[in-house]
């Protein structure tokens, strides 16, 4: 006899299509009260097998509509759904990285001209105290320590500022070195202009403040791209100092003038230079808004300069 071939049923056919016929134990006619086709049909009542295709609907709930199977992997999302259109985050007209960059940029240059601001005041301030007021102006032409002081503070700062980025982007170490920076260079240029009249200090003044308004104007405005100039205008300074060395034993009113027209066109492209490095934008190169103290001393000094040839300029004229 084989093992499936007794009078028992085997697993649950009798709710699979019911068992195959069974054959009774022999001699005995079968256990009684056992049924004689194996086990009983489920009860009724029992709900059926779900359809498959879906399962049936719930009242009041409206199941929503399924992809047919079998439908591409690759179809097109609907809006609402992963991936679709009604994202505000996938519009590609949305641009939060180029809008924050230019919002830095704005705020980096608001600070790097109202700390230019400060620098110029107190230029202003000194040049002014030294002009009219004349116990001062006697007692530093007195006093040539003073100048030669101020000259070595204003070196060791302006070293410091420029070749160590630690001195220049930690707070408050940067703003206190350029401030003593702006106070050495404001005596060296308040002695200085305290050797011409107060009438050509003040058109000094005047004419740089109209030429640097029209420098920054142009520098922000022109298609031009003066951040590529930078070696040339390195190699046009190294000229002027060694111009500047000849002067000193060459006295002559046309070689003053000569070098002093030399120095204001140098140093005014330098102006529109370091203009273009502050904006960045389109330009190539352009200067991180963690330099702003490095960024403003570079106006302060190229205004400085252009102040201190066009007086130049009107003195020797005048002579």
């Amino acid at each position: 006899m084989s093992w499936n071939s007794g009078p028992y049923p085997q697993g649950n056919q009798g709710y699979y299509g019911g068992p195959p016929p069974q054959q009774p134990f022999p001699g005995a006619g079968g256990y009684p009260g056992a049924p004689p086709s194996g086990y009983p049909a489920p009860p009724p009542g029992y709900p059926g097998a779900p359809p498959p295709s879906a399962y049936p609907g719930q009242p009041g709930f409206n199941p929503p509509p399924q992809q047919p199977y079998g439908s591409p992997y690759d179809s097109a999302p609907q809006p609402g759904m992963y991936g679709g259109a009604s994202y505000p985050g996938d519009d590609p007209e949305v641009k939060g990285f180029d809008f924050s960059d230019k919002s830095i940029r704005r705020g980096f240059i608001r600070k790097v001209y109202s700390i230019l601001m400060v620098q110029l005041s107190i230029s202003l301030g000194f040049i002014a105290w030294f002009l009219y007021h004349e116990p001062t102006r006697l007692f530093v032409r007195a006093h040539v320590e003073l100048l030669i002081i101020s000259l070595v503070v204003l070196f060791v700062t302006m070293i410091a500022l420029v070749c160590c980025g630690e001195v220049r982007r930690k707070t408050p170490t940067n703003y206190i070195f350029l401030f003593i920076f702006t106070l050495a260079e404001s005596f060296v240029l308040a002695v200085s202009s305290s050797t011409y009249q107060a009438e050509e200090v003040m058109m000094a003044v005047g004419i740089t403040a109209a030429v640097c308004l029209g420098l920054t104007l142009f520098a922000f405005q022109t298609k031009y791209d003066f951040t590529m100039c930078g070696g040339i205008l390195f190699v046009a300074v190294l000229i002027l100092l060694i111009f500047g060395i000849v002067t000193i034993f060459v006295q002559t009113k046309v070689l003053k003038m000569v070098y002093a027209s030399l120095g204001a066109l140098i140093f005014s492209i330098y102006l529109i230079y370091d203009t273009q490095l502050m904006l960045g934008g389109n330009h190539k190169y352009s200067i991180s808004p963690e330099e702003y103290v490095f960024a403003a001393l570079n106006l302060y000094i190229d205004i400085i300069n252009i102040f201190m040839y066009i007086l130049s300029i009107i003195g020797t004229s005048r002579d």
